[in-house]
């Protein structure tokens, strides 16, 4: 025990050592809890899984720097990581619930015509939709663009003629 508090510390005062010690063991925890969460956690980047990146971060960080309990913020990381994991399987499983919690997609564009209305729902001006279309289509040219989307994670999308 007294190695451990050696090595790990205890409390706020921790020295620079210490602080690695525990930033160590917190990325292979890390590493763990997205094995757990899924590919979907880091890979989707819809609202939902910002929640997981910005929620672990936040959390974890209080273990690092001793600000809260060592067990007991690695156990709501994986509370928070089955969370995730069950939404996105309900998600996946129910179109309803994946609507409810991740919205539809918005018609941006369609018969060479920008949807100005929907463009507003979804924020974005002109020049947010070429981004996209060159992103996405790699042209300029919305002569040989059919429909563009906005996708339920933000991104922009392009279909070709």
């Amino acid at each position: 025990m007294e190695l451990l508090l050696k090595f790990f510390g205890e409390g706020k005062d921790l020295n620079a050592l210490q602080m690695s010690d525990r930033g160590i063991v917190m990325f292979f925890i890390a590493l763990i809890l997205i094995r757990i969460s899924g590919r979907r956690s880091f890979g989707v980047r819809s609202p939902l899984d910002n929640i997981i990146t910005i929620s672990l971060g936040a959390i974890m960080s209080r273990a690092v720097v001793g600000a809260s309990d060592f067990a007991p913020v690695v156990v709501c990381c994986f509370v928070i990581v089955l969370l995730h994991r069950f939404i996105g399987w309900l998600i996946a499983s129910s179109k309803p619930f994946g609507r409810f919690i991740e919205g539809e997609k918005i018609l941006l564009f369609e018969d060479g015509m920008f949807k100005k209305e929907n463009m507003k729902k979804a924020l974005v001006c002109q020049e947010d939709l070429m981004q996209g279309v060159r992103k996405s289509a790699l042209t300029e040219d919305m002569g040989k663009i059919e429909k563009v989307y906005m996708e339920r994670n933000g991104e922009i999308s392009a279909i070709k003629k």
